[in-house]
């Protein structure tokens, strides 16, 4: 998992599909985070993709390495997480989003990943598959 974060991070961003009715919506992200031993991204409570992501918790996501030569893709289900600790750790590791979010407002919402499967892809070796 700390493999994966840190591709993460390196991609600075990366992007996450979701579910509207029939209808595919993707959009970037930059928050990647271990917590308690699970990893979490974070997203305002308001948004679109948490509505999505509340019916449908199913999400897939890609990042691509600065290089352009390999990538990532994660799939699974995310987790609502509401408790306090979980927000102030993300807000700690991300601290420029503490000018839009706070641990004590309800819109800062955080998700960690269940049931993963994330693979690294590359032009030149075979995927590696990894379980969280």
């Amino acid at each position: 998992m700390q493999e994966v974060e840190k591709f993460l991070k390196e991609c600075g961003a990366y992007f996450i599909a979701t579910v509207e009715g029939d209808q595919p919506r993707v959009r970037p992200f930059g928050t990647a985070n271990i917590f308690e031993g699970k990893l979490y991204i974070q997203t305002g409570a308001t948004k679109d993709v948490s509505k999505q992501i509340h019916s449908n918790s199913k999400v897939e996501l890609c990042a691509l390495d600065k290089s352009g030569s390999k990538w990532l893709r994660i799939t699974g289900k995310l987790v609502s997480d509401d408790r306090r600790e979980a927000k102030v750790d993300m807000l700690e590791h991300y601290p420029e989003l503490k000018a839009m979010y706070s641990p004590d407002d309800p819109n800062t919402e955080v998700f960690y990943f269940k049931d993963a499967t994330a693979t690294f892809y590359s032009f030149t070796e075979a995927p590696r598959v990894v379980k969280f």
